[in-house]
């Protein structure tokens, strides 16, 4: 298949032409071409989107956008950024009526734009990533905003639809590139952070991004990112109870996950979560003004500092920029209940030693005050002491309080190693006497229901089960669910006069719209109702998405419970049938060990039986056997005594020849002894003569080394006296010369000959030690003394 194929086939399809093929097969074509990238040109595609296709159709914008994402795999991120994003993809975000699967296939590609890894493109993705933020904060509905509201109010079901749309399709991509990309993510959040009027919006987007079921792994990244210190500072610095309140929840549920995933950031936490707590805590809370109407304008336009809690004041070089009131004066303030819980379960020891002395602690800690004058004028001591009481008295005791102290806390590095996040949740929700209390109360009913009432609950909970169950079947389902919106009017008591109270008939009240033509400003006492209901939507909403995580992890936890109750039931159920097998066998083995024992005992009497018949036997031939050895020991002590002369006359025989063996044999030893030592003189008398001449030639030699000398000087002094006279006779030459070499022949035979005398010396003295070791070694036998034979 080529691009023309797909091209004609589209146009067709388009155009509405009988021979026209499905949609199938048109995505088959489709698939096809995307082995052959070189094939496919991106304008090819734009020309029949600009030709024939019709953003009026729901149709066409379908089989484009499945077109686009079964082609997605080809296409740049440059093509998709810069011309089907703003002309394709933007719309069908925005278009509520437009089937599940084609909003998916839009949301895939513009994912798919962003998770490309081609260098080339990425100063394109990171524009495009900021244009998307840029979108969601300034073109999508800001609930943080009077003005956004105001306005939300003016619109029809149709364009709230619209934007209701547009808002959640963003949110889901934001999320989803958000557990792509989990830093860029970040990052991005954290650069748009510092903008107050954005602030609240994009705390939204982490509440929802945070109770993603993927996000618990990323905590571990979350941690030392610039997101986290900035989403710390807005706890800590903003004056926004809505905000604070978002920001509170996100950081409850991030508590129990960075105490498993990034245990020593969240150490490194503790005196700013302390001080988050106390902020809280010691929250002052707005009076709410008198809804007098002639003094309405006065009181919302002269809100002085003085009706203000006083906030203390920030150190110049700290540049934070405050949120400030989003929906006007609200009196409700953040509850300090959760963190409390959260931070007594993690940090008991620590909690408790900050509760005594909050500035000593932070003090020790090194956390510098953040505010002008320091923790000592920040901080009331007393008041912190007073309202943390309340919280302790509505919490059990904490164990780890009794094995732990707070340095213990903070120096056991791997204290959370093997826990998981459901199991702190449960635990910590175990700490609060209030779950505790609704568990037993539950647990244990204390009051028996009238008959009625138990039958009309029962009546409302089957309604319920049957509404829920619809609904999750509905929601499950793949196929376009159509809403019908209520179309109620706001109530005429928001836009009625002050003076008029909400105790008149409803009879009275006039239904009419909210914005009149003929009174183009709103009421001011409609704006604070109308801010005061969205600040209320969205701390409710807000309450949901932390119960509804809450739940999932609870639900999580009873999962793992519910997975060991089934394993503990399967082993139960196993050893039930083993206790019954072993039982059954334990009766049979009962049974035939009852009559083996019968077979053993009826075995035992023969064998005893029988064992007196061998017994009386045994005796009968042991005094048989005992007669005949006697008979047969009488007979050889006779025969002995017969025998005993001539046995001890052989052996007196036996010993005179054994000695005169010994005898003879001490004769030859003698001769050889004799002769041996006869040898040894002869020897020692040679070895005496060789030494005498060996002293004699020694002599020799040393008379004629002595001549030898005399004649060499001689030879030398006639030399020098030759030299001295100038000539040396020939023939005294000759003579010394020949004495010289006679001298000198005679000299090497007295060697040879002193030479051969040592050598003959030499064997001598081995010979003679040789000697000397025989007759060392046959002395005994010489020398012993003879015995003279005795007869026995």
């Amino acid at each position: 298949m080529s691009l023309y194929e797909l091209s004609r086939q589209l146009r067709l399809i388009f155009t509405e032409a009988p021979d026209a093929i499905s949609l199938a097969e048109l995505l088959s074509i489709a698939d096809s071409l995307v082995s052959d990238p070189s094939s496919v040109d991106s304008e090819e595609l734009q020309t029949i989107h600009d030709d024939v296709v019709d953003h009026s159709l729901l149709y066409h914008a379908q089989v484009l956008l499945a077109v686009l994402y079964h082609l997605k795999a080809i296409l740049t991120p440059l093509t998709i950024i810069t011309f089907w994003f703003d002309i394709v993809l933007r719309p069908a975000l925005r278009e509520p009526k437009l089937a599940t699967p084609s909003v998916t296939h839009a949301k895939e590609l513009i994912l798919a734009a962003l998770h490309s890894d081609d260098g080339r493109f990425h100063e394109k993705i990171r524009e495009f990533r900021t244009r998307l933020f840029d979108l969601y904060l300034l073109d999508a509905m800001n609930e943080g905003s009077e003005e956004d509201v105001l306005e939300w109010a003016e619109l029809d079901n149709a364009q709230r639809d619209k934007k209701a749309c547009w808002k959640s399709n963003l949110e889901d991509i934001m999320l989803r590139f958000g557990e792509i990309h989990p830093n860029d993510f970040m990052t991005d959040v954290h650069e748009h952070f510092n903008v107050p009027s954005s602030r609240l919006q994009l705390i939204m987007l982490m509440n929802l991004y945070t109770s993603s079921p993927v996000f618990e792994p990323l905590a571990a990244i979350l941690a030392p990112h610039p997101l986290m210190s900035s989403l710390l500072s807005s706890l800590l610095y903003d004056n926004s109870s809505t905000s604070c309140t978002v920001s509170l929840t996100i950081l409850v549920k991030l508590l129990p996950m960075l105490a498993v995933h990034a245990c020593g950031e969240l150490k490194s936490m503790i005196p700013q979560l302390f001080v988050i707590f106390i902020r809280m805590l010691c929250w002052k809370e707005r009076v709410p003004l008198p809804h007098d109407e002639s003094d309405e304008k006065e009181t919302e336009a002269d809100f002085t500092d003085a009706e203000a809690p006083k906030v203390p004041a920030l150190h110049r070089e700290n540049d934070w920029k405050r949120l400030e009131l989003v929906f006007g004066r609200s009196p409700s303030a953040p509850s300090a209940v959760r963190i409390f819980t959260y931070l007594y379960y993690l940090f008991p020891c620590n909690l408790l030693r900050f509760l005594r002395g909050p500035t000593e602690y932070l003090t020790e800690r090194g956390y510098d005050c953040p505010y002008v004058g320091g923790w000592g004028e920040a901080l009331d001591a007393s008041e912190i002491r007073t309202k943390s009481e309340h919280l302790i008295r509505g919490h059990i005791c904490h164990p780890l309080i009794i094995w732990q102290d707070a340095q213990g806390e903070l120096s056991n590095p791997d204290f959370w190693k093997n826990y998981d996040v459901a199991r702190i949740s449960s635990e910590t929700m175990s700490l609060d006497i209030r779950y505790t209390s609704l568990a037993l109360r539950e647990r244990h009913p204390t009051e028996a229901k009238h008959p009625h009432q138990q039958n009309m609950e029962i009546l409302n909970q089957e309604y319920h089960s049957k509404v829920w169950w619809q609904t999750s079947v509905l929601l499950k389902s793949t196929v376009d669910l159509k809403t019908e919106p209520i179309t109620e009017p706001w109530p005429s008591t928001i836009f009625a006069s002050d003076n008029l109270t909400t105790s008149r008939p409803s009879s009275e009240s006039i239904d009419e719209s909210v914005f009149e033509a003929d009174n183009p400003q709103a009421p001011s006492s409609v704006t604070q109702a109308i801010s005061g209901l969205q600040r209320e939507i969205l701390l409710l909403r807000n309450e949901l998405n932390f119960e509804l995580w809450l739940s999932r992890e609870n639900y999580n936890k009873l999962r793992n419970y519910r997975t060991q109750v089934v394993r503990l039931e399967q082993e139960l159920r196993e050893h039930k049938e083993l206790a019954s097998s072993a039982r059954q066998k334990h009766t049979d083995w009962s049974s035939e060990l009852q009559t083996k024992l019968r077979e053993f005992r009826e075995e035992k009497k023969a064998w005893i039986s029988e064992a007196a018949s061998l017994r009386t036997t045994h005796k009968q031939v042991e005094a048989t056997l005992l007669a005949e050895a006697l008979d047969e020991v009488f007979k050889l002590q006779t025969f002995i005594k017969e025998h005993q002369h001539k046995i001890d006359r052989l052996h007196d025989y036996e010993a005179e020849i054994e000695q005169d063996a010994d005898f003879d044999k001490f004769s030859r030893r003698g001769e050889d002894i004799d002769f041996m030592k006869s040898k040894w003189k002869q020897m020692e008398m040679r070895l005496e003569s060789f030494e005498k001449t060996q002293l004699e030639m020694e002599e020799q030699a040393r008379q004629h080394r002595r001549q030898i000398q005399s004649l060499e000087s001689r030879r030398t002094q006639e030399h020098e006296d030759n030299q001295a006279a100038g000539r040396y006779p020939a023939m005294a030459l000759a003579t010394v010369t020949a004495e010289k070499g006679a001298l000198v022949n005679t000299n090497k035979q007295l060697e040879e000959k002193n030479t051969e005398l040592r050598e003959e010396v030499e064997e001598l003295e081995v010979m003679l030690e040789q000697l000397r070791a025989q007759v060392s070694g046959k002395q005994g036998l010489v020398y012993s003394e003879p015995r003279s034979p005795v007869v026995s």
